[in-house]
């Protein structure tokens, strides 16, 4: 009897995103206080977002924001409301909000998110706040990336940075209530075993990295922390700042490290990784799926 060839899997890409004809605006909630720091920064991601996802509007609201040179989040909620007003009174459009807010947060952060909602509901936008962006492992590589153009670890496996004396105590830094505390914590064990360093002894074994989750806005924290680390053996301590970088009060993050007496790596900031998530968390928020799609895929 002879049998019939083994069918191999199938090996077809996903079919990529693509935004329905009539979409809600993606509106990046900005959080701190406006600078243009923050607005360069905001406004690399909407253009890394938008050549992602061709037809995308990305437009930027700021948490604490006033003016025309620093748009509230309100007041950029209550024009994408009023435009929509306006396209649905000109002829048929697709039912839903008119803008899905996405915070500029890596994790929650308590007081921000109340201000946040607070600006949908002021602005009686109808709008849909999405997911912050962590915990997920983009962000735990982006942090590595971080510490690895600081010099203070060992060679990021897609960018190859390499470190002469790299970390063994990493202090991640986070700000926020208990809730940011637990979400740093999930990509503190995610960022300890990227940060493994190899030793070969008798047989190949790997020494994790100690990471301890401090909040940068509570006092003696970051110092504390430091404390805990030198008395369980770290000799060479580094804080990693898990913030995008616009919620961090001006200052705050060396005055942190100085006290601490160690290295600082930077911020997040505008890393790609960043605008992929806040575009995953839209496409979420829309009810999107790749399944669903067939326009230009989000890579």
């Amino acid at each position: 009897m002879v049998r019939p060839p083994r069918r191999r899997p199938s090996r077809r890409r996903p079919d990529p995103l693509a935004l329905p004809e009539v979409a809600p605006a993606l509106v990046l909630a900005v959080p701190g206080t406006p600078t243009l720091a923050s607005r360069s920064l905001a406004e690399e991601l909407s253009s890394l977002a938008r050549s992602e996802l061709p037809g995308l509007d990305a437009r930027i609201g700021y948490v604490y924001g006033d003016g025309d040179e620093f748009p509230s989040l309100e007041a950029m909620l209550a024009q994408a409301a009023a435009q929509k007003t306006q396209e649905d009174a000109d002829g048929p459009t697709q039912p839903g909000p008119a803008a899905i807010v996405v915070p500029l947060l890596a994790c929650p952060d308590g007081t921000l998110l109340r201000r946040i909602r607070q600006a949908v509901t002021n602005s009686r936008s109808g709008a849909t706040l999405a997911d912050v962006l962590g915990p997920h492992p983009l962000l735990t590589e982006a942090l590595h990336v971080r510490l690895s153009e600081a010099g203070l670890a060992r060679a990021d496996r897609a960018r190859l940075f390499d470190a002469a004396q790299p970390a063994d105590g990493v202090i991640l830094a986070t700000i926020g209530g208990e809730k940011a505390v637990q979400s740093a914590g999930i990509t503190g064990m995610l960022l300890s075993a990227r940060l493994a360093v190899p030793v070969l002894v008798l047989v190949l074994v790997l020494v994790l990295v100690l990471v301890l989750v401090a909040r940068l806005d509570e006092e003696g924290a970051i110092s504390r922390a430091a404390k805990q680390l030198r008395g369980s053996g770290s000799q060479q301590l580094a804080l990693a700042p898990y913030l995008i970088g616009p919620e961090i009060p001006d200052g705050l993050l060396q005055a942190a490290a100085a006290e601490a007496d160690c290295a600082t790596a930077g911020a997040i900031g505008p890393y790609s990784a960043v605008a992929r998530l806040l575009l995953s968390n839209y496409t979420a928020a829309l009810g999107i799926t790749q399944q669903q799609s067939q326009g230009v895929p989000i890579r």
